[in-house]
């Protein structure tokens, strides 16, 4: 009977807040796919697409989420945008610079498919830390999985405004001729590296 007076405190004592998602915005001035790919076997062309934005919806505590990023493909942007009139890039490779090839039916015909999505499919954690993110990734209207390594996950305040974030870099790589991407190859290798930097603010 003395351990009764216990029981009674204990079922009258508040319960502990359960972790809810959280839907994050994704930073468009922070937030940048970057991908490299081999040319000619020499070297390494470096390249990025310049607007992503999307959603994040993280539940830490139940080790779930979501990732639904939007890319427009016509920001496509590796150095070369234009060709000067009798510059080396217009004596040597024509009018038409490396962008505005990229932007062709040749690779992401934009005129037809303006963007590029990926919507994940399953999120690993290890602990807290988000430590993959597999997931359909859509290009020239093919879809294929993907799975890409976290290899810095982090929440905290912004340091400046003090307003809570979280940021992630991803590292995978794809093949393009698996998106009928297929100019140039072997010359332009296959494989495609991607980069992907990404902070959100919650709604």
């Amino acid at each position: 009977m003395k351990t009764l007076p216990k029981v009674l405190l204990s079922l009258l004592a508040p319960l502990p807040v359960l972790a809810a998602p959280v839907t994050y915005n994704v930073d468009p001035v922070h937030s940048f796919p970057n991908f490299a790919i081999g040319h000619f076997g020499m070297s390494t062309i470096h390249g990025r697409f310049e607007e992503m934005n999307g959603r994040v919806v993280l539940d830490v505590a139940e080790k779930t989420g979501s990732v639904d990023i939007r890319i427009k493909a016509a920001t496509v942007n590796t150095g070369d945008a234009k060709h000067e009139p009798g510059s080396f890039a217009a004596r040597n490779y024509g009018p038409r610079s490396r962008d505005e090839h990229l932007r062709s039916a040749d690779f992401f015909n934009v005129a037809e498919f303006p963007e590029i999505t990926f919507k994940s499919t399953k999120l690993t954690f290890s602990g807290e830390a988000l430590e993959s993110v597999e997931g359909n990734l859509t290009m020239v209207g093919v879809t294929r999985p993907v799975k890409l390594r976290v290899t810095l996950f982090k929440c905290g305040p912004n340091p400046f405004s003090k307003k809570p974030m979280c940021g992630a870099d991803l590292e995978g790589s794809i093949k393009r001729t698996d998106f009928g991407l297929k100019f140039g190859v072997p010359a332009i290798s296959d494989e495609v590296k991607l980069s992907i930097g990404v902070e959100a603010y919650p709604e």
